[in-house]
C-alpha cells in the first residue's frame, strides 16, 4: 500500500505531527485499520509499519534490516526517524556479529540473578529519595522521584560517586525531553559531555584499582584475542546503559502514577494486592511504552505487508503501534492488571531486545510500591501535567504534580518495609496426586527436605513450570496454616493448549515440579460477611477463603456450581466446612444459579468473591452493575494466556546432549527438565526473560543438531532452518545439539 491510499488521516504519516502526539495509540490504529504499511515523504521519505507481525519481523531480521550507522549512511544516529546528533551507541547501533561481543559483555552483569543482588540497593535509594518529600505533602514525580531513582540506581551500580548522580540525572533527562535546537537540548549535550569525561575517568580509575562495581567488571574484561576494550567503546557501551536505564524506566514510571491517579480503582487494586504488581508491570509497559518507535535501514529491496521497500531506505518500527494492534491484544485501549501481556515489545525483540530489562522492571516496581505504600492517597495535579514535547520516538512526562497526606520518613520510622525478596523457583516433591472429581487432579507439593514452605493466604496461587517449558498458575486450596505442604488441583483440558493435560501426565508421587510464588492477585479483604461464588475448578481458592472466614468467625455463604455432582471437586469438603452454608448447584440437576437473586439477598457490605468460567464472571459483573455492588464485587479470571502457544505432545519428551561450543562442555537435558535450567547449571550468565517463548531473549544459535522448536517466536522457514532457537521451551529432536554458548 502507499501513501495516496490513506483516507484517515489525511496529512501524510508523521509520527512526531501535533495529531499523532495528541494520540499516539488511536493515530496509529487509523492507519492500521486504512493503510497497515506505507511510506511518507516525512522526515526525508521513511516507510512506516503499524502491525505487530511487520514490527517482529523487520526488528528480528538483521540480515534484511539493519541498525548500523554505516549502512543507513551519513552521520547521526541510525535507529530513529528523524536521525539526531550523538556518538555511535554500542551494541545498539551494530548488526551482529560486531554487536554480539558488546552483548557478551554486559549481559552478565544484567542476568535475573545479578539485577536480584541489587534489590536492597534500590530499596534503600527509594526510600531516601521519598524521605526528602514525604513530610511535605506535595511533589513533582519527575523532578523528586522518577528522575534522580533510576540515576542515582544506574549509577551507583556502575559505580559513579555519589557526587555526580544529580549532575548527570537532570541532563540525561533533558536530551528526552527537550525540542532539538532548544536552549535545553544545549544543556542536555553540556551534560552528555561532562558524562563522556567522567566515563573515562572512571575506566582509568577502576583499571589502575578494580572495585566490585559494573565499571571495575566492564573496564577489565579481555576479548577473545586477550586485549582489552577501548576507551571509546566503553565510553559508547557505559553511555548507553546510563541513557537506557535512567529515562526510560522514568518514563514508565510516570505514566503509571498519572493513570493510578485517574483510575483510582486499579490503585486500590494494587495496594489490596501487592504480588499483582508483578502481573501489572508487564500490562503498565505494553500500554506505556517509553520508547515509542525506532528504525531500521533497508539492506537491499524487500516487501513488508505489501509494500516495496527499496535497498536505503529507512523502516519505521513502533512498538506504541504493536503494543496496541488488537490481533495479538484483545480491547488494547484498555489497561487490564491481570492481562498476560509479556509479548509486549517495549524491551523490544530480537538482537537488540533490552538487556537491562530486569533493572527496569526492579526499579519500576521498587518505585511504585513504595508510593503505593507511603504515599496511597496521592492525587496528580491534572493542570500541572507536562508531557515531551514530542513523542514520535520516546515518551513520558516533563513535569507530574502531585499532593498527598504527609506522611514520616522511613529513617525515623522504625521497622519500616524491608526490600523485597527476589522471585525464586523452588523444585517441589510431589508427595499426592490424586482424583478429585471428574478430570480433575489434586496434586499436593512439599520441599523434598522437609522444610516449611513460604507462607500464604486464601487467593494465592502458585506458577508451575511444567518440563516442557510451560507455565501455569494455580490457585492454593489447602490450609494456610500448614507450613510443610502445598495443595493445587487441576481440571484436565483435552482440547487445550496442553499444559493442564501435562499437569496430569506428569504429576505422580515423587516427581519434582519447579513452582514459582506463591503469590495472590486475590486477597480476601476484611468484611462483616461474604458470599463465595464458584463456578468448576473455581472452587480451587474460593475453598481457601471459605476456610479463613470460617476461621475468624465472619458470616458467609458459599454458592458452589458445576456441570455434574461428579466434576464437582472437594465437593464433600465444601459441605464438612460449610453446613448449611452452602449450597451446590450442579448444572443438570438444578440449571444455573439466579445471580440476582444471590446478590440481593447479600447484606449492604457484605463482599462478593467469585471465580469460575468467563462467562459466569461476565454475567455476575453485569448483575453487580445493576444493582450498584460493583465495588463490593472481587473476582479471578482464568487467565492462561497461553492462545498463542505451540501445541505439542509432552509425552514425547526425550532425554539428549547439549555439547556448547564456547565453553567446551557437555550437558544432559533429562525428558522431565527444561534445558534452560540444565544449561544454566554451566552457564550462569545466560540471557533470558519470559521462559515462554516469545520474548526472543534467549534465542541461541544452534551449530549442529535438529532443534525441537516450541516458541511462537520463530517463523516457519526459521523452524526448517534450524539455525536457532529459544533455549527457554525448545528440546531437540536429535540425540545431541551443538550450541553457540
Amino acid at each position: 500500500m502507499t501513501e495516496h491510499q490513506l483516507t484517515t488521516p489525511a496529512a501524510p504519516f508523521d509520527h512526531h505531527s501535533a495529531e499523532c502526539n495528541a494520540d499516539p495509540v488511536g493515530y496509529y490504529e487509523a492507519y492500521r485499520q486504512t493503510c497497515p504499511v506505507g511510506r511518507t515523504t516525512a522526515h526525508g521519505g521513511f516507510v512506516y509499519t503499524t502491525r505487530y507481525a511487520d514490527v517482529v519481523r523487520i526488528a528480528r531480521d538483521d540480515d534484511a534490516f539493519s541498525s548500523a550507522r554505516s549502512v543507513a549512511g551519513g552521520d547521526g544516529t541510525a535507529i530513529v526517524i528523524p536521525r539526531g546528533p550523538g556518538l555511535e551507541q554500542y551494541p545498539i547501533e551494530l548488526d551482529p556479529p560486531a554487536a554480539t561481543e558488546y552483548r557478551d559483555l554486559i549481559n552478565p552483569l544484567l542476568t535475573q540473578d545479578a539485577v536480584a543482588t541489587l534489590a536492597p540497593m534500590i530499596a534503600r535509594h527509594t526510600t531516601r529519595v521519598i524521605d526528602a518529600f514525604i513530610t511535605e505533602g506535595s511533589v513533582d514525580f519527575v523532578r523528586d522521584l522518577t528522575n534522580p531513582l533510576p540515576a542515582a540506581v544506574t549509577l551507583d551500580w556502575l559505580g559513579f560517586p555519589e557526587a555526580d548522580w544529580a549532575k548527570l540525572a537532570g541532563p540525561i533527562h533533558d536530551i528526552f525531553a527537550a525540542l532539538p535546537g532548544s536552549e535545553r537540548a544545549a544543556r542536555g549535550a553540556a551534560g552528555l559531555a561532562y558524562l563522556d569525561q567522567r566515563i573515562r575517568e572512571l575506566i582509568v580509575e577502576r583499571r589502575a584499582q578494580p572495585t566490585g562495581d559494573a565499571v571495575s567488571y566492564l573496564a577489565t574484561q579481555r576479548r577473545p584475542d586477550g586485549e582489552l576494550f577501548d576507551a571509546d567503546e566503553l565510553v559508547s557501551v557505559i553511555g548507553l546503559l546510563i541513557a537506557g536505564g535512567v529515562d526510560t524506566t522514568t518514563s514508565l514510571t510516570g505514566s503509571t502514577l498519572v493513570h493510578l491517579s485517574r483510575h483510582p480503582e486499579d490503585r486500590q487494586r494494587l495496594i489490596d494486592s501487592p504480588d499483582l504488581l508483578h502481573n501489572a508491570t508487564e500490562e503498565f509497559l505494553r500500554a506505556f511504552a517509553p520508547s515509542q518507535s525506532m528504525a531500521r535501514t533497508a539492506r537491499a529491496d524487500a516487501e513488508v505487508g505489501g509494500c516495496p521497500v527499496t535497498a536505503g531506505e529507512r523502516v519505521l518500527i513502533p512498538w506504541v503501534a504493536a503494543n496496541h494492534d488488537p490481533a495479538v491484544f484483545p480491547e488494547p485501549e484498555q489497561i487490564r492488571l491481570d492481562r498476560d501481556a509479556t509479548r509486549h515489545l517495549s524491551f523490544g525483540i530480537g538482537s537488540h531486545r533490552c538487556a537491562g530489562a530486569h533493572l527496569a522492571r526492579l526499579m519500576f516496581r521498587e518505585m511504585i510500591t513504595q508510593v503505593l505504600t507511603r504515599l496511597p492517597d496521592y492525587r496528580v495535579v491534572e493542570e500541572g501535567l507536562v508531557t515531551y514535547p514530542t513523542r514520535g520516538n520516546q515518551t513520558g512526562w516533563d513535569a507530574v504534580p502531585a499532593v498527598f497526606t504527609p506522611g514520616p520518613r522511613a529513617a525515623d520510622t522504625p521497622g519500616a518495609r524491608p526490600a523485597a525478596g527476589p522471585t525464586v523457583d523452588r523444585d517441589l516433591r510431589v508427595e499426592v496426586a490424586a482424583v478429585a472429581a471428574d478430570d480433575v487432579l489434586e496434586v499436593r507439593l512439599a520441599d523434598a527436605a522437609g522444610a516449611p514452605l513460604p507462607p500464604w493466604a486464601p487467593g494465592a496461587h502458585l506458577e508451575v513450570r511444567l518440563p516442557s517449558g510451560r507455565v501455569r498458575q494455580y490457585s492454593l486450596c489447602g490450609d494456610p496454616d500448614d507450613a510443610h505442604h502445598y495443595r493445587i488441583a487441576a481440571l484436565r483440558e483435552a482440547g487445550g493448549r496442553g499444559g493442564s493435560v501435562e499437569l496430569h501426565a506428569v504429576a505422580r508421587a515423587g516427581a519434582t515440579l519447579s513452582v514459582r510464588g506463591p503469590r495472590n492477585h486475590f486477597p480476601l479483604v476484611d468484611a462483616p460477611g461474604y458470599l463465595f461464588l464458584a463456578g468448576g475448578i473455581g472452587i480451587t481458592p474460593i475453598l481457601a477463603m471459605a476456610r479463613e472466614a470460617d476461621r475468624r468467625g465472619v458470616p458467609f455463604r458459599l454458592v458452589y456450581g458445576g456441570r455434574t455432582r461428579a466434576s464437582m471437586a472437594f465437593a464433600d469438603e465444601v459441605v464438612a466446612l460449610a453446613g448449611d452454608r452452602a449450597t451446590l448447584l450442579p448444572q443438570d440437576e438444578a440449571g444455573l444459579p439466579d445471580l440476582a437473586a444471590l446478590v440481593a439477598s447479600a447484606g449492604p457490605d457484605t463482599a462478593i468473591y467469585c471465580c469460575g468460567p468467563t462467562a459466569m464472571i461476565g454475567a455476575l459483573e453485569r448483575t453487580c452493575a445493576e444493582a450498584g455492588r460493583s465495588g463490593q464485587l472481587h473476582v479471578e479470571r482464568f487467565t492462561a494466556g497461553d492462545d498463542l502457544e505451540v501445541a505439542f505432545d509432552p509425552a514425547a519428551n526425550t532425554e539428549f546432549e547439549v555439547h556448547l561450543a564456547r565453553t567446551g562442555a557437555t550437558v544432559r537435558v533429562p525428558r522431565d527438565r527444561r534445558m534452560i535450567d540444565v544449561l544454566r547449571e554451566t552457564v550462569p550468565g545466560l540471557t533470558y526473560d519470559c521462559e515462554k517463548g516469545y520474548c526472543g531473549a534467549c534465542e541461541t544459535r544452534v551449530l549442529a543438531g535438529t532443534p525441537e522448536h516450541r516458541d511462537s517466536l520463530l517463523t516457519e522457514a526459521e523452524r526448517a532452518a534450524g539455525r536457532s532457537m529459544m533455549i527457554c521451551v525448545g528440546r531437540s529432536c536429535s540425540e545431541r545439539l551443538v550450541l553457540d554458548l
